[in-house]
């Protein structure tokens, strides 16, 4: 008899894994006549947010009034475990308590209960995890132009329930803004446990307009929403969320030789890979896609700093086991798990061959590190922000992310020179060109079309002689136009030639890449020039070559913009081959 109530004592005080939290919280609310919604994806519905930051985006039209929740949910009350990911926590993941994709639990009402149901509900849901609340926090008011008196009332609710330690605060700490430009607000009030925050309820009484003017809401709403990861940290009694069985086995398949730095880093960049893959979002230098190839190239890059620690098969493993691990709860992890080994094998193929250059290139600078040089080592190379500000070290200590998304917003604007400067012909600048890109969508052909013609010049001296030269090029959505010296027709065996040269650099996946250095030692470099171009004292020269035999295909002097690798273009095809003038030939081409 003893022995059975020992072990129904073990049982008794055992703390819960995540899995049980998670599924002991929709349980709850679930018997307090709250409807399960599932989580939405980490893409929004909404346009004005990139990514889904918390669990009340995919119910904003709850709030407003223009969707009726009795309709779809039979209930004014829903409860959710949301997939979240927040960028503005990036560069302070490696510490104890940041990360990029977590898991928000929420219980939501549109209009069904409000301040008193809300807290009690929170109040008694952590009694059943016998979790002590150390103290509270409410809105404190505030006296400008929009201003909203203190929160009474939550003061009040707290105080009977037997909290004492209630802390007010301004709008900055307790006041809850919209998720994008405008939509519901409201004061909150925040639960804290061992000095860490664990739960927020919004109240959401206020419709916050693009001027950030701000509206009582006809209804009143309740929005909550607890980490998953602090509340398994508090549960669980362990230091850090990392600690916690959401990372720790994951953890376990790095080297223990890694630092916890950087191991912590490699594991939250991996899940939130993981669930971005999931949900459809690719690598590639815009919005969201340039976010995930932020982190997989930054995880990438710590593989290489420890090759001889973290073999290859180490990250296929931890993708292995994300993606199984959260699969039981959201089974799309499972359902995309062969996509998101061949997404990373993808891109750790394309950035390996260029990342060790890289590293390479940024322990041998000297100077100190500009937004400007950091950005030409990201543009080249593909290191990102965090990478060079860590390993520069003092060279970097200057360095700023807001100096370096400045370059990154300027390149931006030059790359979208069809919306307002010409685009064509070699030169340095962009705008010596004679025709433009009308949008963005153009954009990206003309790009592609760019760096083909780059390959075209190259072919055309290999298959014709070095005796070729440039005499200019006109590059639009439809196609590319080069002209170069040459005394007669091309046979039909000469284009061919030509045209499966070009295709053959397409297919080999040539690494693109731009250096910049003084006019005269491109010139010494070999890198071929439009004889005709003034060039400043310093140039961009762009170079295309197999990174595994270093075999140079192409070397130009050259303002961009280019594809990172020629496999980006498609196929080439040589549409006409005509003559221009006396002793000029005319070639048109196109990507399919």
């Amino acid at each position: 008899m003893w022995k059975n109530l020992n072990f129904r004592v073990i049982i008794k005080l055992r703390n819960m894994d995540a899995n049980e939290i998670r599924q002991k919280f929709l349980n709850f609310f679930e018997e307090r006549g709250h409807k399960i919604a599932p989580s939405s994806s980490l893409i929004p519905d909404d346009p004005s947010v990139l990514l889904t930051t918390a669990g009340m985006q995919q119910f904003k039209k709850y709030y407003t009034g223009e969707a009726d929740p009795i309709k779809d949910f039979g209930t004014k009350n829903t409860v959710s475990v949301q997939k979240s990911f927040r960028t503005s926590d990036i560069d302070k993941v490696g510490d104890e308590s940041h990360l990029t994709f977590f898991e928000m639990l929420g219980n939501f009402s549109f209009g069904g209960y409000f301040k008193e149901d809300a807290i009690r509900y929170a109040y008694e849901f952590l009694k059943e995890l016998n979790l002590e609340i150390q103290y509270v926090t409410v809105f404190g008011g505030d006296t400008s132009e929009n201003g909203v008196p203190p929160d009474t009332e939550s003061e009040k609710i707290w105080r009977n329930l037997g909290i004492e330690r209630i802390e007010k605060r301004g709008r900055e700490d307790n006041f809850w803004g919209p998720t994008g430009n405008e939509g519901p607000c409201g004061p909150t009030t925040e639960i804290y446990i061992n000095d860490t925050e664990i739960w927020n309820i919004v109240f959401n009484e206020f419709y916050c307009n693009s001027d950030k003017t701000l509206t009582p809401l006809n209804q009143k709403g309740v929005d909550t929403g607890a980490g998953l990861e602090r509340l398994a940290m508090v549960e669980q009694r362990k230091k850090n969320i990392f600690e916690t069985d959401l990372f720790a086995p994951f953890l376990e398949l790095l080297p223990k030789e890694v630092l916890d730095w950087y191991r912590r880093i490699i594991v939250d960049h991996l899940r939130a890979s993981v669930f971005l893959l999931a949900d459809g979002v690719r690598p590639s230098n815009k919005e969201r896609g340039y976010v995930l190839r932020r982190l997989m190239r930054r995880t990438m890059v710590y593989e290489k700093m420890h090759k001889e620690k973290i073999q290859p098969h180490v990250f296929d493993a931890i993708l292995h086991d994300i993606a199984h691990e959260y699969g039981e709860f959201y089974p799309e992890l499972l359902h995309e798990n062969k996509t998101i080994q061949e997404e990373f094998k993808k891109e750790r193929e394309k950035f390996g061959k260029t990342v060790e250059r890289g590293l390479r290139e940024l322990t041998q600078i000297r100077e100190k590190i500009t937004a400007r040089i950091a950005f030409n080592l990201y543009e080249t190379y593909g290191l990102p922000f965090e990478i060079i500000k860590e390993l520069g070290g003092e060279k970097a200590r200057e360095l700023t992310r807001e100096a370096f998304d400045e370059e990154f917003r300027k390149h931006q604007e030059i790359s979208r020179a069809g919306q307002e400067r010409k685009f064509g012909g070699h030169g340095l600048l962009l705008d010596t060109g004679e025709l433009k890109a009308a949008d963005e969508q153009e954009l990206k052909i003309v790009t592609r079309l760019h760096t083909a013609t780059h390959l075209l010049n190259a072919a055309l001296r290999k298959i014709l002689g070095l005796g070729i030269e440039q005499q200019g090029s006109d590059i639009t959505a439809e196609r590319t136009r080069f002209d170069f010296t040459f005394p007669r027709k091309l046979t039909p065996e000469e284009i061919k030639k030509i045209e499966d040269l070009v295709n053959e650099a397409i297919s080999r996946d040539f690494t693109v890449e731009y250096k910049e250095m003084s006019y005269e030692e491109a010139i010494k470099s070999g890198a071929l020039h439009f004889f005709r171009e003034k060039y400043p004292a310093s140039v961009k020269v762009y170079s295309i070559y197999d990174t595994e035999t270093e075999e140079i295909f192409s070397r130009e002097l050259c303002g961009g913009p280019h594809v990172t690798h020629t496999g980006e273009i498609g196929k080439f095809k040589i549409i006409k081959e005509e003559s221009s003038s006396a002793g000029v030939r005319r070639i048109r081409g196109i990507a399919e």
